[in-house]
C-alpha cells in the first residue's frame, strides 16, 4: 500500500528520512511507506503496551553525533558531515514513540570511509598514528555531552536502564561500531569500559587488529590472535560482544570463545540462494541463540521496501531462532535505505506486530525483554 507513516501518526509529509552511513547518501526527501494500513484501535493497544513494557533498541546512531568534530574525511563524507548532527530531534522521537533505551554508538572508522562506486562503503586509507583513538575519544565525549545536557541519562546495565524508565528518562547506553580505536590492547578496552562502553562491534567497514568484517576480502580469515584475548577481556569486564559486521569466519570464532551471549544487533539470515554480505548464516543464527544470545531485526531497505517487510523479517527470525532471540536494532538515523526512521513511528512497528498476530508477551520480548536479559547476563545486573 502507499499509505505512509506520517498520515497516520501526525499527518503530512515532506519529512526527510536518515541518510545511511551503511551505504544510503540519497540527499532527497523519501516517505517511509507503510505496506499495511493501520488499525486506530490495535495503536491505541500498541502504545498501551509500550507504556506497560520496557523497550531497548540494540543499536543505532541517534541524531548522528560522531560526524561531530570528526576531521580527516575524504570524498562524500565530507558532504555527510556538513549536514550535521541533530540529537535533540532524534531523542524528542524516543521520547514521543515511547522508546526507553537505545545504544547510542560511535563509529570507530567513520574518518577513513568514502563510497566508492561499486564497491560501497570501504576505507580508502590508513589511519595516522594515535588518531582512530582520539576520534573514539572525541565521539565518546560528545556522546556523554547528551547526558550532561540532560537529555538522556547515562545507563550501564539493564538496572539503570529500567530505572530511568521508572523516572521517566530516556536512557543511553554507549556503545561503538567498530574496534579500530582499540588498536588490539586490551588495556585501552578498559580505558573504555572506564569510559561507560557497554557494547563493541568488534569490527565494521574495515578489517582491524581484531580480525576480518564482512564486507570485504578477509585478510586475517577470521580473529587474531590479539582478537581472541580482547573477546576474553570483553567477557571478563562485562562489555557486551555484537557481531554485526564481523566475517562469518570471524563470528563463528567469536561464538566459540565467548563465554557469554552476543548479540548480533542489526543483521537477517541467509536465504540458501541468496548472497548478501550483511546477514548471516541460519547457522551462526542458531548458534547464537542455543548460547542465550539474539538477533537485532534490523530495518534496512535491502530486500524489502516497507515497514512491514520489516516485519516479516521480525517473524522470519521468530520462526527461525525463537521468540526469546530476536531484539531491534535500527541502526538509527545511519541506516541503509531505511523501511523505519524515526523513533516516533514506534507505535506502528508494535501495532503492526500485534495485527500479524503476536501477542503481548511476545512483542515485549522482541522490542526490549530480550536485550535487557542479554545485557544483564554480560554485565552482571
Amino acid at each position: 500500500m502507499g499509505v505512509t507513516r506520517r498520515k497516520i501518526l501526525v499527518g503530512g509529509a515532506g519529512v526527510l528520512s536518515a541518510i545511511g552511513l551503511g551505504l544510503y547518501f540519497k540527499m532527497k526527501p523519501k516517505p517511509i511507506i507503510l505496506g499495511f494500513e493501520p488499525d486506530p484501535d490495535l495503536l491505541v493497544k500498541a502504545k498501551e503496551l509500550i507504556a506497560k513494557h520496557p523497550s531497548f533498541d540494540l543499536h543505532a546512531h541517534p541524531g548522528r553525533t560522531f560526524v561531530k568534530d570528526a576531521s580527516g574525511l575524504k570524498g562524500v563524507m565530507k558532504l555527510y558531515a556538513v549536514r550535521g548532527a541533530f540529537e535533540n530531534k532524534a531523542i524528542a522521537g524516543m521520547k514521543t514513540g515511547g522508546m526507553n533505551a537505545v545504544t547510542f554508538c560511535a563509529v570507530s572508522d567513520f574518518q577513513i570511509l568514502s563510497l566508492v562506486k561499486g564497491k560501497g562503503l570501504v576505507a580508502v586509507r590508513k589511519y595516522e598514528v594515535g588518531e582512530a583513538w582520539a576520534s573514539y575519544q572525541t565521539q565518546i565525549q560528545n556522546l556523554q555531552a547528551l547526558a550532561d545536557r540532560e537529555l538522556v541519562v547515562r545507563a550501564l546495565n539493564s538496572e539503570d536502564i529500567l530505572q530511568a524508565r521508572k523516572n521517566k528518562n530516556t536512557a543511553m547506553l554507549l556503545g561503538v561500531e567498530g574496534g579500530d580505536f582499540l588498536e588490539g590492547s586490551v588495556e585501552k578496552l578498559r580505558l573504555c569500559y572506564g569510559d561507560g562502553v557497554r557494547v563493541i562491534n568488534p569490527m565494521h567497514y574495515h578489517h582491524n587488529e581484531i580480525g576480518d568484517m564482512m564486507t570485504a576480502t578477509p585478510v586475517h580469515n577470521g580473529l587474531t590472535d590479539q582478537g581472541k584475548a580482547i573477546i576474553k577481556a570483553m567477557n571478563t569486564l562485562g562489555i557486551v560482544i555484537d557481531g554485526a559486521h564481523a566475517s562469518l569466519a570471524s563470528l563463528s570464532q567469536i561464538i566459540d570463545i565467548s563465554e557469554h551471549p552476543i548479540i548480533c544487533s542489526h543483521t537477517h539470515i541467509l536465504k540458501s540462494d541468496q548472497v548478501m554480505p550483511r546477514f548471516i548464516t541460519k547457522d551462526l543464527a542458531l548458534r547464537i541463540a542455543q548460547a542465550g544470545g539474539i538477533i537485532g531485526s534490523w530495518p534496512a531497505g535491502i530486500g524489502i521496501s516497507t515497514m512491514d517487510g520489516m516485519i516479516t523479517r521480525i517473524l522470519e527470525l521468530v520462526d527461525i531462532v525463537g521468540i526469546d532471540h530476536v531484539g531491534i536494532g535500527t541502526d538509527m538515523d545511519a541506516n541503509y535505505k531505511p523501511v523505519w526512521d524515526d523513533y516516533a513511528d514506534f507505535p506502528l512497528v508494535v501495532m503492526r506486530l500485534l495485527q500479524r498476530g503476536l501477542r503481548e508477551d511476545e512483542v515485549a520480548k522482541i522490542i526490549g525483554g530480550n536485550g535487557l536479559r542479554v545485557l544483564k547476563a554480560v554485565t552482571g545486573n
